[in-house]
C-alpha cells in the first residue's frame, strides 16, 4: 500500500476478467480517498500509478500479469513532429474547442455509446445512460474539467481530464468513430499537451500502456514516453 493511499476506503478488492487482455484476470482494488484529493496529492497519486474512475481511485494489483503499464509524457522534453504540426493544423482549422466543467447530456453519453460499440470496446457490455455516465466520470474526487471538440456544433470528440499542481491526467477519450481519418484520438492528445505547456505541468498522463492490446499501441508513439515498471519509471525514446 502507498503512503497515499493508506487512509483510503477500500470499496471492492476482487478478481474481474481483464478488460484488455483476452483470458487474463485482472484485480484492480477500487479505493475512496476520505477527502477531496489536493492538487499535490493528485501529483502524488498518478505518480504511483494510480488511476480515477468515478469518485474512486485504483491501481492495478493483478494475481499473475503485470502488463499494465502506466505511462506518461514530460511535456518540457516533447516536440510536435512535423506530422503533429499538420495534424494540429488541420484540426484547429476544423474543429472548435471548449474547456469547462465535466458535465453529463445526451450529447456526450450518446458520443460515449457510439465510440465503444463501433471500436469493439463493448462486447461485453451494454450501453451506458446518463446516470452512469455522471458516476463514471462528473463524480470526481479530483480537481477535473473536459476539453470538447465540436464540428458545426456537433460534439465530435470529448476528454476527461484530472489535473494536478503539475500534470494533467487523460483520465478518458471518446470520438466520433465516422471521423476516424481525421485521426481525433491523436489530435486531442496533441492538444493536452499544449494545454500542458501553456499551464507549466510537467507531466501528461495518459493511463496504461498494454504492449498487445492494440487498443493501446498508439500510446507508445509519443516519445519520449516513461513507463512505471517495477516501481521505477523508465524513460522509452523509441517507439515499442
Amino acid at each position: 500500500m502507498t503512503s497515499t493511499s493508506s487512509s483510503d476506503i477500500v470499496i471492492i478488492d476482487e478478481t474481474e476478467p481483464c478488460p484488455y487482455l483476452p483470458g487474463e484476470t485482472a484485480r484492480m482494488p477500487l479505493r475512496m480517498p476520505l477527502g477531496k484529493v489536493t492538487l499535490d496529492q493528485a501529483d502524488e497519486r498518478l505518480a504511483e500509478g494510480h488511476r480515477r474512475t468515478g469518485e474512486f481511485i485504483y491501481q492495478t494489483n493483478c494475481p499473475s500479469c503485470s502488463a499494465c503499464e502506466p505511462i506518461r509524457l514530460d511535456t518540457s522534453e516533447f516536440s510536435f513532429s512535423r506530422n503533429h504540426r499538420r495534424l494540429l493544423s488541420k484540426g484547429d482549422r476544423r474543429f472548435h474547442q471548449r474547456i469547462g466543467p465535466l458535465q453529463a447530456d445526451a450529447d456526450r453519453v450518446g458520443l460515449f455509446n457510439k465510440h465503444r460499440r463501433l471500436r469493439g470496446l463493448a462486447k461485453r457490455d451494454t450501453d451506458i445512460d446518463v446516470e452512469e455516465y455522471v458516476w463514471g466520470f462528473v463524480r470526481s474526487c479530483f480537481e477535473s474539467f473536459e476539453i470538447s471538440y465540436w464540428l458545426n456544433d456537433k460534439l465530435t470528440c470529448l476528454g476527461v481530464c484530472d489535473r494536478g499542481r503539475n500534470s494533467l491526467s487523460a483520465v478518458y477519450t471518446f470520438f466520433d468513430p465516422d471521423l476516424k481519418s481525421e485521426s481525433l484520438g491523436t489530435y486531442s492528445i496533441l492538444k493536452q499537451i499544449e494545454f500542458c505547456e501553456a499551464h507549466s505541468l510537467k507531466h501528461l498522463y495518459l493511463g496504461y500502456y498494454v504492449a498487445n492490446s492494440p487498443h493501446m499501441k498508439y500510446k507508445s508513439r509519443f516519445v519520449p514516453n516513461e513507463r512505471l515498471i517495477g516501481g521505477k519509471w523508465i524513460r522509452f525514446d523509441e517507439d515499442s
